[in-house]
């Protein structure tokens, strides 16, 4: 098992600049605040980084930024997903030639592979490079959904470490935790569903929210993984206000706009994502406020 992974890991947003283009030093920014938060790891160009609509060389772009940040004092685990099998083998032989310590390969979506379609498409992916992969389950985005019995075989590929689990169906995720291996990750791809995968088995989470309270929910995580269900609890209870929130609209439209809001980006999305409406972020502007998490703006700003 390669522990790297284990834990919080932040799915990173990708800021713009106003005319669309890539902020590389915004993106410096927030990876360097992420590893001063204590973040175990880290995946840039994932679906909430909107790597759909980064071009190849923004995508590897990214990557390379956040290795440099990264100095190898957090794992990186780069996006490197989609529905044609070549072009993801040729992501992530690049990604494996940058440095990266794994990828994050989401299921094919539009073309709907069966499960024999989707174990040989992840076969050849991991007989294509070296380093470790982590599957992305979430078929309420892709429309086709990895089956506990399909995720055994993949786990017995020796590079395929784990998965991402954000089906959202807390049997499926209790029936793969029992198939697969004791060393096979399992990791939340929900962040209100940390603790109840936690709790089943599970080895922790790829965040949404931790692009906004990256020592918290590495803090959660870490209580989960300590068994210490009481305090994380707690703590769940408090932010899950944030949780819920951030999926008011699409992801990663409402995480972006309270990251604006607390000054850490621009509020910029590429197309066809846009700003979220008036009365939601009106939502996100109390939730934000009632979490104290625009005070925390203010004092930095100040000192």
């Amino acid at each position: 098992m390669f522990r790297g992974f284990v834990g919080c890991g932040t799915a990173l947003v990708t800021p713009f600049r106003k005319d669309l283009s890539l902020d590389e030093e915004t993106l410096r920014r927030l990876v360097r605040r992420q590893i001063l938060a204590g973040i175990n790891f880290l995946v840039p160009c994932g679906t909430t980084g909107e790597s759909p609509t980064l071009s190849h060389e923004e995508h590897l772009r990214v990557v390379a930024i956040t290795l440099e940040e990264a100095k190898g004092k957090v794992p990186v685990l780069a996006g490197a997903g989609g529905y044609d099998t070549r072009h993801v083998i040729e992501m992530a032989r690049e990604a494996e030639r940058m440095g990266a310590d794994g990828i994050l390969s989401v299921t094919p979506y539009y073309n709907k592979p069966t499960q024999e379609g989707l174990y040989h498409h992840f076969k050849a992916i991991a007989s294509a490079i070296s380093i470790p992969i982590i599957l992305y389950n979430v078929p309420p985005r892709t429309n086709v959904n990895i089956d506990p019995a399909t995720l055994r075989r993949l786990s017995e590929i020796e590079n395929i470490i784990g998965v991402k689990e954000a089906s959202g169906n807390i049997s499926q995720i209790t029936q793969a935790i029992q198939q697969v291996p004791e060393e096979f990750l399992v990791l939340s791809g929900d962040d209100a569903l940390t603790l109840p995968i936690a709790a089943m088995g599970g080895r922790g989470i790829i965040s949404v929210a931790s692009n906004e309270i990256p020592a918290e929910m590495t803090k959660l995580a870490q209580l989960c993984l300590a068994g210490n269900f009481a305090e994380a609890r707690a703590m769940q209870r408090k932010w899950l206000p944030l949780l819920e929130v951030n999926f008011i609209e699409t992801n990663p439209t409402p995480v972006k706009a309270a990251m604006a809001e607390m000054g850490l980006l621009e509020p910029v999305f590429r197309l066809p994502l846009v700003p979220p409406r008036t009365e939601n972020l009106a939502k996100i502007r109390t939730v934000l406020e009632s979490l104290a998490l625009l005070e925390r703006v203010h004092v930095a700003n100040r000192t």
